[in-house]
């Protein structure tokens, strides 16, 4: 009598930065990594993140309580942090912070929880990886349709809003208060020397003026009149 030797498991190799994989293979090594490593998949290239800092985390806090707050008082928008976002074949970021259309925007929930298609506003905070943020990444983002995206580089403390006009990102500047508004999420709107002074009253009391503007409500009445259109 032959003993049939157990079938030995192959082991998932880690992921790294630099390897080259398609979205299935990036998807199914991430699975098996523990649950506070951070890696994306850009233009088919893996990038590992650093850990966190406050150079990171302080920021992020504030971004997300910016877009939380507008979030809170726009029904059929919703937010989301740190999110794996399936954007095309090639593209699986994790955002630190996006804002998506619930109805009729361009992105779906799909049945394993993941964002597919593209969310109309993304946010990174970029300490050490301000040249994937402002480099390849960006361009991901514009080439699949991203309406706006914001990146605050915290070691020169700046703040970058750039808007998507006939296929290109555009550098929006703050207006002579201090202001950039969204042009698609009415009402949203940042005050950026409080924001990168750490004023975020300022910030809230900017971004409770939009929500409070005309063009804000208007803008929560097609969404509900998009979602009752469903029903």
């Amino acid at each position: 009598m032959v003993l049939q030797q157990p079938a030995r498991s192959i082991p998932i190799p880690p992921l790294e930065s630099g390897d080259r994989l398609t979205r299935a293979e990036f998807e199914r090594r991430y699975e098996a990594t523990p649950e506070k490593f951070k890696a994306e998949l850009i233009e088919g290239v893996v990038y590992v993140a650093s850990p966190v800092t406050v150079f990171h985390g302080t920021p992020h806090a504030a971004l997300v309580t910016w877009l939380g707050v507008y979030w809170t008082a726009t029904p059929g928008v919703s937010v989301a942090d740190n999110t794996t976002t399936r954007l095309d074949l090639d593209n699986e970021p994790q955002p630190d912070a996006l804002l998506r259309i619930e109805v009729g925007g361009n992105s779906t929930i799909s049945e394993d929880g993941y964002i597919e298609g593209t969310p109309e506003l993304v946010a990174e905070i970029a300490t050490s990886s301000a040249a994937i943020d402002l480099g390849v990444k960006r361009n991901a983002y514009r080439r699949n349709g991203v309406q706006e995206y914001l990146v605050w580089s915290t070691f020169e403390n700046h703040l970058s809003w750039f808007r998507l006009q006939a296929e290109e990102f555009v550098l929006i500047e703050p207006d002579a208060d201090g202001m950039i508004r969204s042009s698609v999420f009415p009402g949203l709107w940042l005050n950026v020397p409080a924001l990168l002074e750490g004023r975020m009253m300022e910030v809230l009391n900017g971004l409770q003026a939009g929500i409070a503007a005309p063009i804000h409500q208007a803008f929560v009445q097609e969404l509900v009149g998009r979602s009752r259109n469903l029903e």
